[in-house]
């Protein structure tokens, strides 16, 4: 533990050799290509196809009539293929499958489509006005899963309600009250592999599908679900992933992908998007629109807080709708507030469906309060660092939901000093500088816990080679965070053998790999570790039986550490693990054991649902705590900034890779960055999207990047895999606030609005001082 090993995928990603989704080609295979809508929403008249289907090697061409099925991950609401009604720009329409992709990607282009335009919903506001333009006027009879609450006859998908306490008695104790309102649109996540999947039917019936998944388990269970296959029937592999940021989580291509070699006789079909399809017609980030009204004490203790979110989850409902439901019950931020009433809204628009994105949620609602904290500050005359320190949770303190925070939780006033110590808080805020410019700073603070349903779980399976080495196998998804590195790490600890000596198997087969939830919610090192450890027990138990009948001992008097099995008291007593692992062998030649497999498990304890009137209930597993801040220089003449220096320190319970935690930290920091500087979907006035591509969304380049500091606090997580907890998204969770506490403090204006482009920042400059 505490190692910088090296990612056990870094020499195959560097040197070209990491084989992902689109990489493969199997025999006989098809290419699909499809044809979008050029509107936001529309009734489709008719498809013409004859010249698309004279072109040759074109194997099929199909529209929505030809698969009448509707899915999704919590409420089953999206087509396929547009059926009827198109709901939003890039919509997939027509599915071209041909021999080649130059084929079918031809014969699209020669697809006509006609469309009656009909009024498009382009803003939360006019989704939620009376008489507001429906987006799904059939609404009523979708499935869902019972936790998630859609309302028919309007656009809302969902609705979280949080009461808590005495919300009047709050503001009435409250001798400072303070209200805004805050913003973002959607975007996109931008993974570095757009995504792909390929679908084929054996002829034994089995259906095969190959995708850039984070969570093959769900995309078997819904492929099932959906289609009536048998689940046994369903194999889904999930190699090396390029990037998810929750944008891979759920179904989406992989349903489509299986219909269409259903209908072609079961050949392999590829279904891959360009970079501007992955932005158009595949799932993006939500937008938020969102207002807090706070209330405080003269000496700065919060006694009320008033908060509605509302969620743009787009067209079609996705991982949006429990978006929404995750930052509903953790909607304060890590505050201590004892009244409490939030509604937390996902709503319908004729905008490009959303899905999970790195933070689920608490990215959103941490943007809000910890703007609503600064004017509060402000209002208060207070020092923002204080107005943190005096409200920060602390262990024995309950959540929005009224979960009591247990002895494991971080220590969040630590964190807030420091990331003030790192930005040299108290030489100044704002800083006026010789040549014209303005140096100013902003700190902001987070809270996560894995958003998991209560019987989310994991599992492993230790085995081991004729040398004694050992293989570990999870159900966890490589996608870029070095998960897989960790895991080896754990079992090496535990196994007592040198990390190199531990092989993980990297692609996940749903045949062969124990069952795991998803690789999302920063939980799989916390779970699939409880999980590695319980095999690895479970191995080492049964090396000790063999080993005792061997040495002719107690089992409980055996240690297993160093490649070896050996007696405490007498260290020079033991055996080789190679010589037991599959079997230990008599001096006779007779034989005993066999082949040691361990197996572990882990399943989510104590979780609960959540009340649909007051929010109550247990749905956090472990709370990662943490703080954030930037130091940004402002050119008051032009609006341009950089930001100079990123400072974070998180209470990860204990580190168990420090390099590998930094990275992801830093990767999260400079993400988020993007996100709060420039990163947004831009519609023109009929709701089609301008800036589909990234020559247009602006994401941060490597020149853009700021000094990062990092900073670990190990508060030791009870339950946690040798006291480890998730950080995987918190890094993403603070920046936003804090990029736009400094530039407010910059320009003398408070900025609520996202993304804080440079124009942004010169009209707010402009506005302040004409």
């Amino acid at each position: 533990m505490g190692i910088s090993l090296p990612r056990r995928d870094a020499a195959e990603k560097l040197h070209g050799r990491a084989r992902y989704c689109d990489d493969y080609r199997p025999p006989g295979l098809l290419h699909a290509a499809l044809v979008l809508s050029p509107h936001a929403h529309a009734r489709i008249q008719r498809l013409q196809v004859g010249q698309a289907r004279a072109l040759p090697g074109v194997r099929g061409i199909f529209c929505g009539e030809d698969f009448p099925v509707r899915i999704g991950i919590y409420l089953g609401d999206r087509p396929p293929l547009a059926r009827g009604i198109v709901r939003h720009f890039g919509e997939p329409v027509a599915a071209v499958v041909a021999d080649s992709e130059a084929e079918a990607r031809e014969a699209a282009a020669r697809v006509t489509v006609e469309y009656e335009p009909l009024p498009a919903v382009g803003s939360l506001s006019e989704a939620l006005a009376p008489r507001a333009v429906l987006v799904h006027e059939g609404m009523a009879s979708y499935d869902h899963i019972e936790a998630i609450l859609p309302e028919p006859g309007s656009n809302v998908a969902h609705r979280t309600r949080i009461r808590k306490g005495d919300l009047a008695k709050g503001f009435r104790e409250a001798e400072t009250i303070v209200e805004g309102s805050f913003s973002f649109p959607s975007g996109d996540h931008a993974a570095m592999e757009p995504r792909a999947a390929i679908a084929e039917i054996l002829p034994d019936g089995g259906v095969v599908v190959r995708s850039c998944t984070q969570s093959p388990f769900v995309v078997r269970a819904l492929l099932a679900r959906h289609f009536s296959i048998p689940l046994g029937g369903v194999t889904v592999l999930a190699p090396v992933v390029g990037g998810g940021f929750g944008g891979k989580a759920g179904i989406q291509l992989e349903g489509l992908a299986y219909l269409l070699s259903r209908a072609l006789r079961g050949r392999p079909v590829r279904l891959a998007n360009s970079r501007e399809q992955d932005m158009a017609s595949s799932p993006g980030r939500p937008g938020l629109e969102a207002r807090v009204k706070l209330g405080a004490s003269r000496d700065g203790r919060l006694t009320a807080a008033e908060i509605r979110f509302v969620f743009d989850t787009g067209a079609y409902a996705d991982y949006a709708v429990n978006v929404s439901r995750a930052a509903g019950y953790a909607c304060t931020g890590p505050y201590r507030i004892p009244n409490l009433h939030a509604d937390s809204l996902c709503v319908y628009t004729n905008r490009p469906f959303a899905t999970a994105y790195r933070g689920f949620g608490h990215i959103e609602l941490a943007f809000a309060m910890e703007r609503a904290m600064d004017l509060l500050a402000d209002a208060l005359g207070m020092d923002p660092v204080r107005l943190r320190l005096i409200n920060a949770v602390l262990p024995g303190d309950t959540t929005p939901s009224r979960q009591v925070l247990d002895g494991s939780t971080g220590d969040l006033p630590a964190c807030i000093r420091r990331v003030a110590e790192r930005l040299a808080w108290d030489e100044g805020t704002r800083i006026d500088q010789p040549d014209g410019t303005v140096r100013a700073k902003g700190l902001a603070c987070f809270w996560k816990a894995p958003a998991v349903p209560p019987n989310a779980g994991a599992g492993a399976i230790v085995s081991f080679n004729d040398d004694g080495s050992a293989n570990l196998v999870t159900g966890i998804v490589e996608i870029g965070e070095g998960a897989q590195t960790g895991l080896v790490q754990i079992a090496a600890q535990r196994l007592g053998l040198p990390p190199e000596q531990v092989r993980v198997v990297r692609e996940v087969c749903t045949d062969r790999s124990p069952h795991d939830w998803t690789t999302a919610a920063s939980r799989s090192l916390f779970m699939a570790g409880q999980a590695t450890l319980d095999a690895c027990d479970d191995a080492i138990e049964q090396i000790r039986r063999v080993a005792a009948e061997a040495l002719g001992c107690p089992a409980e008097d055996l240690e297993v550490a160093g490649g070896r099995v050996f007696l405490r008291e007498d260290p020079g007593t033991g055996l080789e693990l190679s010589r037991l692992v599959l079997g230990y062998s008599h001096p006779d030649g007779s034989s005993i054991g066999g082949p040691v497999i361990g197996r572990g498990r882990y399943i989510a304890r104590e979780l609960t649902g959540i009340d649909p009137q007051t929010g109550e209930g247990r749905p956090g597993l472990e709370w990662t705590l943490g703080a954030e801040g930037v130091e940004v220089e402002l050119s008051p003449q032009d609006g341009s900034y950089r930001v100079l220096k990123a400072a974070c320190c998180m209470d990860v319970g204990r580190v168990i890779n420090p390099a590998l935690a930094r990275g992801q930290v830093v990767g999260a920091m400079a993400m988020a960055l993007g996100f709060a500087a420039s990163e947004a979907f831009a519609f023109d006035s009929r709701g089609r999207l301008l800036n589909g591509s990234l020559r247009d969304f602006k994401i941060p380049r490597y020149g853009d990047q700021p000094e990062y500091l990092v900073d670990f606090l190990e508060t030791s997580q009870a339950d946690g895999p040798y006291g480890a907890r998730g950080l995987g998204e918190q890094g993403v969770l603070g920046i936003p606030g804090a990029l736009a506490g400094a530039l407010s403090r910059a320009v003398g204006a408070q900025l609520h609005h996202l993304p804080l482009t440079r124009e942004t920042v010169w009209r707010a400059l402009r506005e302040a001082a004409p």
